[in-house]
């Protein structure tokens, strides 16, 4: 049975409420925004386990924090159970009598309509709802049990996280990066590593082409540029910069105007230096880059960019948008070579070495608006 609620009070409580009312109820689900489930079975599964109140194990990434406590002290609050860190980590699996759940349940509907059905499960002035729902649950003498057989999902920290942006999200790389990953992180990123990927391409010489973003990262990106809209005006005045001076100007925003330096850093670090590692053998990158921005190319704007070498040790260049959909012409030429690449694949990086070798040009953008996000790594 499926409640839908149309209540003034709090939905939870017109849920619950609800599913005391309606025999045809057979379960309560309950399960709070800071929640990630992955498991497609998990409410099949906890129905299986015929238990009067169970919940999923789920953990912060990498944390001790979970959603059940082992013990209780005297009192009633937090202790924490000889084994509860085993069971965090997995060391122990089965199904647990706990004295204390949060923020995902299942409960049966007629426990809900039996033990529980003359009790306020959640009021209670000045306790936590959560304490006062298992505190009754316990006293009226309903069990409640946490299971960690199966891989659930986890927990989503949301204590930094800025609803003021336009995609939050793109900022959660430190606090979520299990999360991040998954949705920002192109899908084939992983084959680079695998010997027989092949997803690695050479289009020119150590010029190296491979998958980093997803398409939902590029398009955010690209929406959070436009939205900050203070785009440069493309010329060789650049106050933005320590010395007021761009040689190579391009019309273009910095990560850092959009407080996005920081984590902009940690993904070079995390996933930009194992790709370099890979690709060129005995150099260790350092994952250092001041030079971090979006640039954007059009025909009346600015088409093209002037041949010219990087400031870096090596160049990460990676297509925010797709030719032939967004945008006509474009591309990248290495003069030296006589080699371009015209039809880069949005979300795919272009690597390769900024000075000395790679004198390299922006091929014109025709038609439509071309963007790129371009960082001069380890100056």
């Amino acid at each position: 049975c499926v409640c839908v609620c149309d209540c003034v009070i709090p939905v939870p409580v017109c849920l619950r409420d609800k599913c005391r009312q309606d025999p045809a109820c057979d379960y309560y689900f309950s399960i709070d925004s800071d929640v990630a489930l992955v498991n497609p079975n998990t409410l099949g599964i906890l129905i299986e386990e015929n238990k009067p109140v169970i919940a999923p194990m789920l953990s912060r990434h990498g944390k001790l924090w979970s959603n059940f406590w082992g013990a209780l002290s005297p009192e009633g609050f937090y202790a924490r159970s000889e084994d509860y860190i085993d069971i965090v980590q997995g060391k122990r699996v089965g199904v647990w009598n706990v004295p204390y759940l949060t923020q995902v349940y299942l409960m049966k509907g007629s426990v809900l309509r039996g033990p529980l059905a003359q009790v306020n499960l959640y009021a209670q002035d000045g306790l936590d709802p959560d304490m006062v729902f298992c505190r009754t649950v316990r006293d009226q003498g309903v069990f409640m049990f946490v299971s960690n057989r199966d891989e659930f999902g986890r927990l989503v920290s949301t204590s930094n996280y800025n609803t003021s942006r336009l995609h939050p999200d793109m900022w959660q790389i430190f606090d979520n990066p299990v999360d991040w990953k998954e949705k920002y992180l192109h899908e084939n990123y992983s084959k680079i590593f695998e010997e027989e990927g092949h997803v690695v391409e050479q289009p020119c010489p150590d010029v190296y082409w491979f998958p980093a973003f997803s398409d939902r990262m590029c398009d955010e990106l690209v929406e959070e540029m436009e939205n900050f809209g203070q785009w440069s005006g493309g010329k060789h005045t650049d106050e933005r910069l320590s010395g007021g001076y761009e040689n190579v100007p391009t019309v273009d925003i910095h990560m850092n105007q959009i407080g996005f330096e920081k984590e902009w850093l940690k993904f070079l670090r995390e996933y930009i230096n194992p790709v370099t590692e890979k690709l060129y053998p005995g150099y260790f990158p350092k994952g250092n880059a001041v030079m971090n921005f979006v640039v954007r190319y059009r025909p009346d704007e600015q088409p093209s960019l002037r041949p010219h070498h990087d400031s870096s040790t090596f160049t990460i260049n990676i297509a925010l948008n797709s030719k032939g959909t967004d945008f006509q012409g474009g591309g990248c030429r290495f003069l030296r070579y006589d080699c371009s690449v015209e039809a880069p694949r949005k979300g795919w990086s272009f690597m390769h070495p900024g000075r000395l070798t790679h004198y390299h040009e922006g091929l014109p953008t025709t038609q439509g608006t071309r963007y790129i996000m371009v960082s001069f790594v380890d100056p």
